[in-house]
């Protein structure tokens, strides 16, 4: 399988943000429609599986690119 390209890269990091802060903000939306406090809003945000696993895909992607552009230079 090829590495993906810088751009590649990029246009991932940002749709899969994009996404999480959709996701985020559904949940905030209903919680805030339910009447639930802030900091049980946080604590769902906190433990969502779904946001933590995007976060941690992120990250992972954020080095790959930090790596692919550190090897450019040098």
């Amino acid at each position: 399988m090829q590495s993906p390209t810088e751009e590649e890269l990029e246009e991932s990091i940002k749709e899969l943000t994009e996404y999480k802060n959709r996701l985020e903000k559904e949940v905030v939306t209903i919680s805030n429609k339910l009447k639930m406090p802030q900091k049980k809003i946080n604590a769902i945000i906190k433990t969502h599986s779904e946001l933590n696993q995007i976060k941690i895909i992120l990250s992972k992607l954020n080095k790959q690119k930090e790596n692919m552009t550190s090897s450019l230079i040098t």
